[in-house]
This record gives C-alpha cells, structure tokens and sequence, in this order.
C-alpha cells in the first residue's frame, strides 16, 4: 500500500478550480460547525484544514473533501459538553484526546483491512441514525438562531428549555437564521452553480447586522485565534479513560461510515473505485493531528466533494488546493471573520441537519415494509433521545434477526425428507427407480442451497420422520455452504440413527465439505465406506445393505 499520494498534475485547471470552489463552501460550515460543537469557531477552520491536508495526502479516494461533518459535530459537541461539564479546567483538552482516539481507531481499522466491511450495514439502521443525527442538529441549534446560548442536557435540555427560549427570543437573530435558511433554500440555480449559497447568506446578512443593525445587541463570533494551532497533549483521568476510549470508537466509527458513504459517491460520480483501507488510514492520520492541534474530527463531506468533482477536479491535488485557498482566506480575513453573527451559522447548521435527514426514505416509508420502517423510526428516536451506539447496535440486531428468519423460512423449502419418489428429488429415471424399489426403508434427506443455523429448527422438524426406515441417505452434493450449526444438527441425526440401528450413508461431493465433517466428530460415526459422491452408487450400496439386512433376519 503506498503511504501517501503523489501530487498528479496532469489535471491541473480542474483540480485548482475545484480545491478553490470546495474552498469556499468549507468555509462557512467549517465555522458553523465549530460553533455548533462548543469547541469555537477556530477549531472547526483547524479542522477543516488539518483533515483536508492529511486526508488529501494519504487517502484512497482523490477527489474526497475531507472536514468537520454534521454528524461528527454532533457526536463531538456531546463529547465537549460532558468533558467541560466535569473537568472545567481540562475538559476541552479530554474532548480532543477523544478526537485523537477517533483517529487512532479508524488506522486500526485500515490497517486491519475493515474498510470494505464498515458500510456492510442494512440501510435502514443507516438511514435511521443518519436521519437522526439531523434532528439532533437542528434541535441543538434552535436555541442560537432564537438569539439564546444552547442549553446544557444535549437534546433533551434543548427541548426542555424551548418554552424558555421563545419567551426570551431575538426577533432580530431569529430574522437572520429565517433569512439565511431562506437565502440557501431559493437562491437561484444558476447562482448555485457558482457561487455556494451559504457562503451568498453568510456574506450578505453579515454586511447587514454591521452596517443596518451596527449598534443592536447581536452574538457574533467576537475575536477568534488563528495563529498557528498550538500542540494540546493528550489529557485523561484513569477514572475517565474506559468512557473517553468508548467515546473516540464511537466518534471513529462514525467517522468510518461517513467516509465511506461519501467515498461510494465519489466512485458513482467518477466512475472509478476508491482504496477504502487506504481512505481510513487517511482519515484516520487527519483526525488523529487535529484532534493534536485542537481541530474538530471530520469525515469525507458530501457537499463539498460532489462541488469539488462537478467543478473538474480527478485528483488529490484539489484538496490540497483548498487547504491552501482556506489557509489564506483564514488568516487573511480573522478580522472580518470575527463579526459574523452566531444565528447566521446556526441557520447554516439547521440546513445541514434538514439535509442529513433521509428525507427520500420518509416519503416513501409507507410504501415499504412495516418492519422496515419501525426499525428506521425506532433507530432514529434511540439516536436521538437514548444514544448512537445503543441505536445502531439494536437496530442491526433486530435487523439482522428479521434477516435470518426470512432466510431461513426460504431455505427450508430446500430441506425435503422423502422415502419414495415424488417428483421434488433432483434424480434420474434410474435413481428414482433404486429409490422405489426399496419400499419406503430408504428415508432420502435432501439439503440443496445455503444452509446456515436459522434453518436448523425446520431441519430437526424434518429428522423426526426417521420412523421405521431400515437406511437413511443424507445428501449434501448441491449444499453450497454448510453452517456448523447445522453440521451439528446432521450429527445429532446420526448419533439418533445409529442408536436405532439404521444405516447412514452421506452424499458429499466436496472433499472439504467431507473433511469438515470429520473434523467436527463424523469420524467417530462413519466409514470412509459411509461417504459417496455419487446418487446412484449410493442408492445402489443402499439397497444392498437393505438385503443383506433381509438375507440375515431370514437366517435368525
């Protein structure tokens, strides 16, 4: 795997125009986000130029834009306000240990190989938290775009102190976050192609709170620090250590996911095929140094990637591109940065979280099946009101389990014990009539497909058919994979079968299958002589074994 990307300059208008237009839409959600976290303005900048560079250099997808993300943001400002809240003097120090964990644990996963897994979710887990995530946003920022502070207790405490915040409203900073959201919803689309409507809102109702309203009571983003981001080592308490672990798993998993979602759309858009190993490791590097310089975390931003690849840019080079352009724009304007008003950026939030809502799946969820929807309703309110891990963890269990059962019940129509023909065997005329001429003593048990332990229930229902059957053939020949659960369920067969003096005889045509089954015990059940690979050779030592059962009890 190589370590880092070579700069490619083979597209090399292409890739400026389109570092320099992600550039410009980064900048304002870069301070929205940094506002929204708790963190401040300048960590969501160090964050979006400490990410975009580490990720451009050592990520597998060349034309990702890598930054503070809407569903990071809401994961890292929990994180902020419980460190801050418990550790007044060192907690925004332990938030970013925790951004640096996040790190540490998406080049686990990288090196690992786990990238190719990480999205190996079903989509309505994803859809679910996704969704939640945004309501989680917009909830956190209506108190800023009212002209409040946010309230302490996360969601909850937001909800709680809502009568309050409409009581004490801004009518003046409630206009500003109306007219931004209405400014991104209906600029026009030609505008859009050129310009980043947040940035028109940004510019606009900026210019207007300092030179229309200069001398009312607004929250601006005062004075920011944009000098060099100094080093903040990593800060935990023992006691503290197993929650601040937990919580940077979460945050790079998250992470994980966002990256990779983004990633395949890049892949749709280029049509090319990202590194998704390589794409974590990148990410990985990024947020483990902006969590060491008092960055927010990020992830592949979907914006500003599709942005970045509509505008021309195929490599690397125009997210190093933007990293320079956010640079310059950064410490060239800290000044006019500082007079941004706080309800301007919690309206650009508020779009990002009605974005992240999977509003394509709410449309249509009555359309599709009922346990589809509960289980993306049910994961969305656990995401907001209980907790992301609790959430997806629930939802890919129960998903999971619907999963297997529907599979299971279609795979028990594969499982069929019969002792004299009827048309569901896959035999030929002769097997068929090696089959009839036992008279029902031979119990043929057929398993055809993917055999995996869900079916064993429907398996053992099968085994009870055991009866008076002198032998019994288990046939696994058209068996494509076979669960050790249900492996064991065939023995438990045999063991009942042999008990009762029946003859067994197994039709395995893959040596592995059959060495798989000695290894699991067969060994101390059967003989070599027991295994056959061919139908007719079985029927035929089968009728055999049943004579030489008659010829014996007519000696006795």
């Amino acid at each position: 795997m190589q370590i880092f990307n070579l700069i490619n300059t083979s597209n090399l208008k292409g890739d400026i125009l389109g570092g320099v237009t992600a550039a410009i839409v980064s900048l304002p959600l870069a301070l929205a986000f940094g506002v929204a976290s708790g963190a401040g303005a300048e960590a969501g900048l160090y964050g979006a130029i400490i990410i975009g560079f580490f990720a451009a250099m050592f990520g597998g997808t060349p034309t990702l834009i890598s930054e503070p993300t809407g569903p990071m943001t809401v994961i890292m400002a929990a994180v902020v306000t419980t460190m801050i809240a418990k550790y007044p003097d060192n907690g925004l120090a332990m938030a970013f240990t925790v951004v640096m964990i996040a790190g540490v644990t998406q080049i686990v996963f990288g090196l690992l190989r786990l990238g190719k897994y990480i999205t190996l979710m079903p989509y309505s887990v994803i859809s679910g938290f996704m969704s939640g995530i945004g309501c989680i946003l917009i909830i956190m920022q209506l108190a800023p775009a009212l002209g409040s502070a946010s309230p302490s207790g996360g969601v909850t405490g937001a909800l709680m102190a809502l009568p309050q915040t409409l009581a004490d409203i801004s009518y003046l900073e409630a206009g500003m976050a109306l007219a931004t959201l209405a400014l991104i919803f209906f600029t026009p689309r030609r505008i859009k192609h050129w310009v980043p409507p947040q940035l028109i809102a940004l510019l606009i109702i900026s210019i207007i709170s300092v030179f229309v309203f200069g001398s009312a009571d607004i929250k601006r983003i005062g004075e920011i620090n944009v000098s060099l981001p100094s080093m903040i080592m990593p800060t935990f308490t023992a006691e503290q250590f197993q929650t601040m672990v937990l919580d940077g798993i979460v945050l790079g998993m998250l992470g994980c996911i966002d990256s990779m979602l983004t990633s395949v759309i890049s892949d749709n858009l280029t049509r090319s095929e990202h590194k998704s190993d390589k794409e974590l490791i990148g990410q990985g590097v990024g947020n483990l140094f902006s969590g060491l310089f008092g960055g927010l975390p990020g992830a592949g931003a979907t914006m500003g990637t599709v942005v970045n690849i509509q505008t021309g840019a195929k490599t690397a080079l125009s997210g190093l591109v933007r990293v320079a352009v956010l640079v310059v724009a950064v410490f060239g304007a800290s000044s006019l940065i500082s007079v941004i008003p706080i309800a301007v950026l919690a309206g650009i939030a508020i779009k990002v979280g009605i974005d992240i809502l999977d509003w394509s799946f709410i449309k249509r969820a009555h359309k599709v099946s009922k346990q589809t929807s509960y289980i993306m309703y049910g994961v969305l309110l656990l995401t907001v009101f209980v907790d992301l891990v609790v959430a997806v963890g629930i939802g890919v269990f129960i998903a999971n389990i619907i999963t297997i059962e529907k599979l299971s019940a279609s795979q028990a129509k594969n499982i069929k014990a019969i002792s004299d023909v009827d048309g569901r065997l896959p035999l030929n005329a002769e097997q068929r009539k090696l089959l009839n001429q036992a008279n029902g003593e031979i119990l043929y048990f057929y398993l055809s497909g993917t055999m995996i332990f869900g079916v064993s229930k429907a398996l053992s229902r099968e085994l009870s058919t055991l009866g008076d059957h002198a032998v019994v053939i288990i046939d696994l020949s058209d068996v494509s994979f076979l669960d050790d659960t249900i492996a064991l369920t065939i023995e438990n067969l045999v063991k009942d079968a042999k008990s009762l003096n029946k003859h067994i005889l197994m039709l395995v045509n893959k040596e592995a299958s059959k060495k798989k089954l000695m290894r699991m015990g067969f060994e101390d059940l059967l003989n070599d002589a027991d295994f056959m690979q061919n139908r007719t050779q079985a029927l035929e030592l089968a009728n055999q074994r049943l004579k030489a059962d008659q010829a014996y009890g007519a000696n006795i």
